[in-house]
């Protein structure tokens, strides 16, 4: 386990490598000079200010040299600073990341609450009300947009019933834990429940096929209870290609987190992103993909890992 592990923290050199270079070239690739846009109309012309500004946020020569240079800024555990802003994009995600992480966090736990319980259930009343319910259900929360359905939950009911407006200023866990938990409540419920339909329907078909298993077969023949059966044999087996659904849906975590954070105005990193991209600010749009490049590929090996601890036959050599 330990040389498997080790190979794979190696293959994500080239990974990273990869991703930061082809981010760092396409946000360059788009019209405009960004130099312009921190100075405005007023400095526009100004040719010494303009080289002032690419020589101190690194934007000066050509593409190769400033992805060098940025690398090795990057070695060093340093970001770099906004261009608007000409705030340290470090602390800047010091302070949003844990915002991110607890709306993607909270979002895990209601799609595999929602999930869970309606794949197994279909899957075990395979043909009944209760399947094509179920089935019905996870088609629906696939075919919806997690946007239209935060804007109109908002509007209906702010509308109909006076509650889920987003207030006015982010309420932080560490100020008042139950009115974060409160404001957080709804829309990792919105991107969990976007993210249970396709894990529903995995559930659903990994629980069928480990129920036609020989061994499954045997305990019905001993006697034992369906409980016991369900919980004990089927649902520990089946539940191994899941984790790869929830391991694999974490980008798509990511984008929803993006507009979940700018319609209900949470300050995370996806909202930070998105006022980046707008403003053409390279070190922050650089520096959001490669945490979330991060984040996806130690969370493929953590997935990969809780293979042989859900089930010890399998090992990695």
């Amino acid at each position: 386990m330990q040389r498997y592990i080790l190979r794979r923290l190696l293959l994500m050199v080239p990974t990273l490598l990869g991703v930061t270079f082809v981010v760092f070239v396409i946000v360059r690739a788009v019209p405009g000079d960004v130099v312009d846009l921190v100075l405005g109309e007023f400095g526009a012309g100004d040719q010494a200010t303009k080289e002032a500004i690419r020589k101190e946020f690194g934007l000066e020569g050509n593409i190769v040299a400033q992805y060098v240079r940025w690398l090795g800024d990057i070695v060093q555990f340093d970001l770099g600073r906004s261009l608007i802003s000409n705030r340290e994009v470090t602390s800047e995600l010091r302070n949003r990341l844990p915002v991110t992480f607890q709306l993607g966090a909270m979002a895990i736990f209601f799609s595999l609450l929602i999930a869970i319980p309606v794949g197994v259930i279909s899957a075990i009343r395979q043909d009944t009300w209760a399947d094509y319910a179920g089935r019905s259900f996870a088609i629906g929360l696939l075919a919806a947009p997690n946007f239209w359905i935060a804007i109109l939950l908002i509007s209906l009911a702010a509308r109909y019933f006076q509650w889920g407006v987003p207030p006015a200023k982010y309420i932080p866990f560490t100020d008042d834990p139950i009115g974060n938990l409160k404001l957080m409540f709804m829309p990792a419920l919105i991107l969990g429940g976007g993210l249970s339909g396709s894990v529903m329907r995995f559930t659903r078909s990994s629980m069928l096929e480990v129920l036609r298993q020989d061994y499954i077969r045997t305990a019905w023949a001993k006697g034992l209870r369906e409980r016991v059966i369900i919980i004990r044999h089927a649902m520990r087996n089946a539940l191994i290609p899941v984790i790869t659904v929830v391991g694999l849906q974490l980008p798509v975590l990511v984008g929803g987190t993006v507009i979940i954070e700018t319609v209900y105005s949470i300050p995370g990193m996806g909202r930070y992103y998105v006022s980046s991209i707008d403003q053409k600010d390279y070190p922050v749009i650089q520096a959001v993909n490669i945490v979330v490049a991060l984040v996806v590929v130690f969370a493929n090996l953590t997935v990969d890992v809780l293979y042989s601890v859900i089930d010890p036959r399998i090992r990695y050599s």
